[in-house]
């Protein structure tokens, strides 16, 4: 597909620029996420260490009241009791009251008393969640509690913050209690999920299942940030450090990166589609204004070139069409080689015009009566010709085409030609073939082939009776119309070998007689008018003029053949 010169420099211009401004957008665009994350990284880092410290100060306040509640005496009592009848119903049922009233005046979830071996001995949780449909506290069964004591404590699907204190009687351990509460996700200012050994139990992200967490951060190191893909949404992840959370469990927090950086985004969009319309508006006129620049100086150079066409003439730009350097030089350049083309077909135009006199000449040097004879018809042929308001090159064609319209006559004897008597008939088709004859000599040589039509069809009559090819009316180029007017002419007005010429107003009489029939009636009627102004330099004969028989004497056959000689 060609595509236009202004298209291609506009599209030169404005692509670069278009590209450079998208790719500048993307490096900002790029920074400023950047930029976000380690923002909200930071942010989540600063969160974290302020949970820390208050989950520190927490476990010591945590530390020093569970020591004030192992020194409970009745709880003291109910252990030892316990510890020395392990399988006493009674005993079991007694430490778990204590632990119910303990827990219920205490507000924990989760009470617990263990023996000097770690092995739990009786322990009470509350049904559900703490706040006002907070349940009450109800035995478990010790045989499937996990071992953990501190930290993460699950029962029943539950997670349990836990903590432990030893009890020592008379300076001798007598067990363990412990007490928990249920692990609140609510504390929480961003969202956190609880894994234990690599499988999420707990998160406080909603509308995400568990195993979709589990999935993606599956390949995160325990101990480092990272970057996950979480629900079709970009998300930074980091462990939350806890010395209280217990063996094979993490707390790690997450943020959602594109819902942080989708009010920054909102606003550089903004910003940036604003700017975008503003440059795309001044790229656009920088590139028509730079394209109309580069293609105005050529396209016309080639609206000039286009025309020469049809005229044949390369013509001479102004210096000063365009600033740009480059086409300055490029119009310079093309003005010199006009000036040379142009001075080209001057001088081969001259040379041929004179090889076309020299060829006239060298015709009518053939027989002394006819000596001038083209030269005659050219003249009086573009004078009807310029008449009949031809344009000028028009005329010159003419011109040219008269003073080669019997060239042919080369070809033909000159016994024929010079023959004083009546010609026979064969003679005559001889003499009729010069047209084809001169048709033959001249298209073999281009630069004359405006001039064959003069030549091949100037004997053609109007009403078709002429030769060669019997052509009538305005079949007959306008060009061999008006140069047989004048070629009958001069025949009938000089001398000739076998007769004397006619008077000038008795050839006109003939001319007029014979339009319509033999003749333009037109041509021949502009002719009669201007004739008489025209002022056809005679030769004089090198020999005796003809003694023969006067025109008018000619009988009317013979008349036929006079232009044909």
């Amino acid at each position: 597909m060609t595509v236009r010169l202004r298209t291609r420099a506009f599209l030169v211009c404005f692509i670069p620029f278009a590209l450079l401004l998208a790719a500048g957008f993307w490096m900002i665009q790029r920074f400023v996420q950047s930029a976000v994350g380690d923002g909200v990284r930071a942010s989540l880092r600063d969160n974290q260490l302020a949970i820390a410290r208050i989950h520190s100060k927490s476990d010591l306040q945590n530390s020093r009241f569970l020591r004030i509640v192992g020194e409970n005496p009745s709880l003291k009592s109910g252990m030892q009791l316990l510890v020395s009848e392990s399988h006493s119903e009674a005993a079991r049922r007694t430490v778990e009251d204590q632990l119910r009233e303990l827990g219920e005046h205490m507000g924990f979830d989760f009470l617990l008393v263990s023996a000097p071996d770690g092995s739990p001995l009786a322990a009470v949780v509350r049904k559900s969640a703490q706040g006002a449909d907070a349940g009450e506290l109800v035995p478990v069964d010790t045989g499937s509690l996990e071992s953990n004591r501190n930290g993460i404590l699950r029962i029943d699907g539950r997670a349990f913050q836990v903590a432990s204190v030893p009890v020592d009687q008379d300076q001798e351990n007598i067990g363990s209690l412990s007490v928990g509460e249920f692990f609140d996700f609510s504390e929480f200012i961003t969202p956190a999920v609880l894994l234990r050994n690599g499988v999420v139990i707990n998160s406080n992200i909603s509308n995400v299942p568990y195993n979709e967490i589990g999935a993606a951060l599956r390949g995160c190191p325990s101990q480092s940030e990272c970057d996950i893909r979480l629900h079709g949404a970009n998300w930074v992840s980091l462990p939350m450090q806890s010395d209280s959370i217990g063996e094979g469990y993490q707390l790690r927090s997450l943020q959602n990166m594109d819902a942080a950086n989708a009010p920054v985004q909102f606003i550089l969009h903004n910003l940036f589609l604003a700017v975008a319309i503003g440059c795309v508006l001044v790229a656009l006129l920088c590139s028509l204004i730079s394209s109309r620049s580069i293609v105005q100086p050529i396209a016309g150079v080639v609206a000039h070139l286009r025309n020469s066409e049809h005229t044949g003439i390369l013509p001479e730009f102004e210096s000063n069409q365009s600033s740009i350097l480059e086409i300055k030089q490029l119009v310079e350049n093309y003005n010199r080689a006009a000036v040379a083309v142009r001075e080209a077909r001057d001088s081969l135009h001259i040379a041929y015009v004179e090889f076309v006199g020299s060829l006239a000449s060298a015709l009518d040097a053939r027989d002394p009566y006819t000596a001038g004879h083209s030269k005659r018809v050219s003249e009086l042929s573009s004078a009807t010709a310029a008449a009949m308001q031809l344009d000028l090159e028009h005329i010159e064609r003419i011109r040219i085409g008269a003073l080669l319209h019997d060239i042919g006559k080369i070809g033909v004897a000159d016994t024929v030609l010079q023959k004083v008597g009546r010609l026979t008939d064969d003679e005559f088709a001889m003499v009729k073939e010069h047209p084809v004859i001169g048709r033959h000599i001249l298209e073999g040589v281009g630069g004359l082939a405006p001039f064959l039509d003069a030549v091949e069809l100037h004997h053609e009559n109007w009403d078709g009776s002429g030769y060669p090819k019997g052509q009538s009316g305005e079949q007959t180029p306008v060009d061999a119309r008006i140069i047989h007017v004048s070629d009958a002419y001069d025949a009938m007005t000089t001398d000739r070998s076998y007769r004397r010429g006619l008077a000038h107003q008795r050839a006109i009489e003939i001319l007029n007689e014979y339009a319509g029939i033999q003749f333009d009636p037109h041509i021949v009627e502009l002719f009669t008018k201007l004739v008489c102004n025209i002022q056809v330099a005679q030769v004089e004969p090198t020999t005796q003029p003809a003694s023969g028989p006067t025109a008018e004497q000619v009988p009317a056959a013979r008349f036929e053949a006079w232009e044909a000689v």
